[in-house]
């Protein structure tokens, strides 16, 4: 038996929000409606739904019915929107995306899309090696994902390979790296680092010196084009995307400490097998935009 509308909009608030209580203000209904909802939900297909911790989590079950709600509200959008009466209704689709790709080609390569077609995007962020997380848990319909298998229903696409370099700038590598970056420079040279999920850099220092994550010290910039500019100041080094780098390598305002010893990361693009039409002309689209954008 499936939910009926409204408990279907409450578990998606929920998993949207992380609580009842921020699910009953995005609702304009109280917690308690929307925990009456939730539990006739689960009384009625047997299997808990929820995990109610802080946040709130999708049990597996809940998980997969997330995932086929979302995937029904689209549909339904895309149905209503193409009416000819409600051709300007915008269709919302939820994405999965790292930060790098965010920050780089995607929206250049996928804006006359989107405007075309009169989409909103929905997106979620996170590490590359996590997206295909968020899909899993139903809070995205589609992911670009460093992983190369899909799950049960789906498809994975290869993207391309963004290609990351170990920058500093001319004063950074004077002050804390005059003999080159080694491993005795690395212990004591502060290092640019997204997040303590992106192992980018840790990967790297593993490889080469044998340093394990963290182990030397880190600025923590959670946020694209800050972690860019703390390079730009001084602060720190760290690997950047081809796509960032610019005229900066060329000009002489950043320098490649590291070359030949570039990091590869290859992309995949992750959605249902059975899509809907805007959906699968939006996979097309951002499958071409990745291969104009990205090494092959």
């Amino acid at each position: 038996m499936l939910p009926d509308a409204r408990q279907a909009e409450a578990l998606l608030a929920i998993v949207a929000t992380g609580s009842f209580e921020q699910a009953a203000a995005l609702l304009h209904v109280t917690a308690s409606a929307v925990s009456q909802r939730v539990s006739a939900m689960e009384v009625a297909l047997g299997t808990p739904l929820l995990i109610r911790s802080r946040p709130c989590r999708p049990t597996s079950a809940g998980q997969r019915l997330v995932q086929y709600l979302r995937r029904s509200k689209l549909l339904e959008e895309e149905f209503l929107s193409g009416m000819e009466e409600d051709d300007a209704r915008p269709l919302s689709v939820s994405l999965a995306v790292n930060n790098d790709t965010l920050g780089t080609w995607l929206l250049p390569g996928l804006a006359p899309f989107l405007i075309a077609e009169n989409i909103l995007l929905d997106l979620s962020l996170d590490d590359q090696d996590h997206t295909y997380t968020l899909m899993e848990r139903g809070q995205a319909l589609a992911a670009i994902s460093t992983e190369p298998q899909p799950m049960r229903g789906c498809v994975a696409q290869p993207l391309g390979v963004m290609r990351y370099r170990m920058m500093a700038t001319p004063a950074f590598a004077a002050r804390w790296l005059p003999d080159g970056l080694n491993r005795q420079a690395a212990l004591a040279a502060p290092m640019m680092v997204f997040d303590r999920k992106d192992l980018l850099q840790s990967n790297f220092m593993l490889r080469e010196f044998g340093l394990t994550p963290f182990s030397h010290p880190c600025h923590f910039i959670p946020a694209n084009e800050s972690f860019l500019r703390c390079i730009d100041l001084s602060l720190g080094y760290g690997m950047v995307a081809e796509q960032q780098i610019g005229e900066r390598l060329a000009s002489g305002a950043l320098l490649d400490l590291a070359p030949g010893k570039h990091s590869d990361i290859a992309l995949h693009w992750h959605t249902w097998r059975v899509q809907s039409p805007k959906l699968e002309r939006l996979s097309t689209a951002i499958v071409e935009a990745a291969r104009r954008a990205l090494r092959q």
